[in-house]
């Protein structure tokens, strides 16, 4: 039980719910955002004297029952749920350690599509594999060469890697990279690979230390992919995700809308073929 981080993650949840969103109604002017402890307490059907204590990192290990009733009150997604019972000592189902070792059933599906772009990346974002057309579409933002394959990484320490996509997306990716990192390193049970990412990001990255601070757990993935390719310019691409068994590994298909100008961009793209971005 990390009852530091729990405390935290409880108070950061209160404070980003609405009465509204939370069926309460809004009353007099609030001195602070979100619910009070005794909104919350009285949501999850606890006393409010426990909660206080579990925000204050005070309180004794609280039950599956009980983490149960504050996901409903705080209105937590699946993953923000799970990341709740991992910070509070108990491992939900899904749960499941990291491991890079690509799946034969992953690499089968990768082989069989050679005209559409296809990347397997871990639950850290490292890109593991991609095929000719991912690497002639992705090839200087995403790389599979040790070192440069961490995708948050060179999100954060990297200009170039943002130049490609469009300004007005990029504060939202921030959130989306910095959160789902936390999510899969509290999966992992913060282990030597996931903590190591995280402090050389914190060390190097101030954006990316003001984001952590956030403590924010991703409740979505991005479907679709928008970037400015030097040599065929703009393209729009849906994103399909397939997840292995233990949800350490996906498989991401970039495919475009059947009769749009993307299809034709694309297909250009396999005729021209180049290995990297122009830098």
């Amino acid at each position: 039980m990390d009852r530091r981080q729990l405390a935290d993650f409880l108070r950061r949840s209160r404070e980003r719910i609405s009465p509204q969103e939370a069926g309460l109604p809004t009353g007099p002017r609030r001195r602070t955002p979100g619910l009070r402890r005794e909104e919350v307490s009285q949501l999850a059907g606890m006393s409010a004297d426990y909660y206080m204590r579990l925000e204050q990192a005070r309180s004794p290990q609280p039950s599956t029952q009980i983490l149960a009733s504050l996901a409903r009150a705080l209105r937590l997604t699946d993953e923000e749920r799970d990341h709740l019972y991992l910070l509070a000592g108990h491992r939900p189902p899904a749960a499941r350690p990291g491991d890079d070792h690509i799946s034969p059933g992953l690499l089968r599906v990768l082989d069989e599509l050679t005209e559409t772009p296809t990347q397997i990346l871990n639950d850290l974002g490292d890109v593991l594999a991609q095929n000719a057309i991912a690497d002639a579409l992705l090839g200087t933002i995403c790389s599979i060469r040790e070192g440069e394959r961490n995708y948050v990484w060179r999100w954060f320490t990297e200009p170039s890697m943002r130049a490609p996509y469009p300004a007005e997306e990029l504060d939202e990716l921030d959130h989306y990279q910095v959160a789902s990192l936390r999510s899969a390193a509290t999966r992992r049970g913060n282990d030597a690979a996931s903590t190591e990412l995280i402090q050389r990001l914190l060390r190097t990255s101030p954006l990316f230390a003001d984001l952590w601070q956030l403590h924010e757990v991703v409740a979505c993935r991005h479907s679709q992919l928008r970037v400015d390719h030097p040599i065929i310019g703009p393209i729009t691409l849906q994103i399909e995700t397939l997840l292995t068994p233990t949800e350490n590994q996906r498989l991401l298909i970039y495919t475009p809308a059947p009769g749009s100008e993307d299809v034709t961009r694309l297909s250009m793209l396999r005729v021209l073929g180049t290995s990297q971005f122009a830098s």
